[in-house]
């Protein structure tokens, strides 16, 4: 039975990348042709879309082989392998989207790049990452930032507006971003003190957490903040000589480039990639309120897993006011946490007050959990 569910899912992939690959070989056809009403001639093919495009064939046209050359075979795919590329797409999801690849890898070489971070976002969260390359040239802000002008301070009163490029964003200065909502973390000033408070059992201020790791006899020198908006969090540990480097995305605001303002390193990664670092090298992963509940259970176990991986032995995963439904923590996520067999250094739950909260029966989890030092 597994076996045919398999298979029929093979098929059915291999058949959507056909039709998929064919309908755009036929668009590209069919539009060279000389209409009276569009004389105009169609821009040219990429040569990397063809090339992609020949790849593609070549692939299926592999498959297709080695499946019918022994029919009654089992196939040797590996069950994560299918399981992770339906629930969360892998770098040949490229091929997924056509229309918008074209679009993204047609423009004119050597020259100006089109001003369409938005259509690489798009890409990027439908899993096309990384991205192909390009040969263009990237756009600069019209009255960049004087070099000696950059902020210093991680903690700066204000960003400068003209180190960004405005075009896709309807908001165009980060005065407008603070205005709109103030907890974004577009005023780093606002956040100077924010990991530092001690307000409820959910907050782990930054002392407390040193406190922790020089009684164990850790120590913390390198971390991973995991959907860090704005890097406020790698600010505040800046100050105390850690290097934490954040994955965010821009998705309707500049988050990549404020982070970057503040001297701090921006990793343009979604939360479904896999985290573009090696295996245990890290002292500290935390998990920001971009991961909750919103993220599918088992997407989110790959997740965990994966912030495992690149932890060293006795390093520390910190999962920060995470919420979700009270009965889904106790019947999903606390059980999905427990795989991951790390000692409980800390787990607070708090209700969620605000009116999401209140309806849905929402609660925080904050979670500081070690990593064994050897398996």
């Amino acid at each position: 039975m597994g076996f045919t569910f398999t298979t029929m899912t093979l098929n059915l992939l291999l058949l959507i990348a056909m039709v998929a690959t064919n309908i755009l070989s036929l668009y590209h056809l069919s539009s060279t042709l000389q209409s009276p009403k569009s004389p105009k001639p169609p821009p040219p093919v990429p040569d990397q879309l063809i090339h992609q495009l020949h790849t593609i064939r070549a692939t299926i046209n592999h498959l297709t082989r080695l499946q019918n050359s022994n029919p009654s075979k089992k196939s040797t795919i590996p069950s994560d392998l299918l399981l992770y590329s339906h629930l969360s797409p892998i770098a040949s999801s490229c091929h997924n989207h056509p229309e918008l690849l074209h679009k993204y890898m047609t423009y004119t070489p050597f020259s100006l790049c089109p001003s369409d971070s938005d259509l690489a976002e798009s890409l990027i969260l439908r899993g096309c990452h990384p991205l192909p390359r390009r040969r263009c040239f990237s756009q600069t802000p019209q009255k960049p930032i004087p070099p000696n002008s950059l902020p210093r301070n991680p903690f700066p009163p204000s960003l400068p507006d003209n180190a960004v490029v405005w075009d896709h964003y309807t908001c165009k200065s980060f005065d407008c971003l603070n205005r709109q909502n103030p907890n974004l973390g577009f005023e780093p000033s606002r956040d100077v003190s924010k990991f530092n408070s001690y307000k409820s059992d959910l907050d782990l201020p930054i002392n407390q957490l040193f406190q922790i790791a020089k009684a164990a006899k850790s120590v913390l020198r390198l971390g991973l903040d995991v959907g860090g908006g704005t890097g406020s969090f790698a600010a505040a540990m800046k100050l105390r000589n850690v290097t934490v480097v954040t994955t965010t995305m821009n998705v309707a605001a500049p988050n990549s480039e404020a982070v970057a303002l503040r001297g701090l390193v921006p990793l343009h990664v979604p939360l479904q990639q896999r985290l573009p670092l090696f295996d245990g090298v890290v002292d500290l992963v935390r998990c920001g309120r971009a991961v909750n509940r919103w993220i599918p259970a088992t997407v989110l176990e790959f997740l965990l897993f994966d912030a495992d991986r690149v932890l060293r032995g006795g390093g520390y995963l910190w999962v920060d006011h995470f919420f979700s439904k009270r009965v889904d923590l106790e019947k999903v996520y606390a059980p999905l946490i427990g795989k991951l067999g790390y000692k409980k250094v800390k787990w607070a739950t708090g209700n969620k007050t605000d009116a999401s909260g209140v309806k849905n029966g929402e609660v925080f989890l904050t979670a500081l959990l070690q990593k064994p030092v050897s398996r």
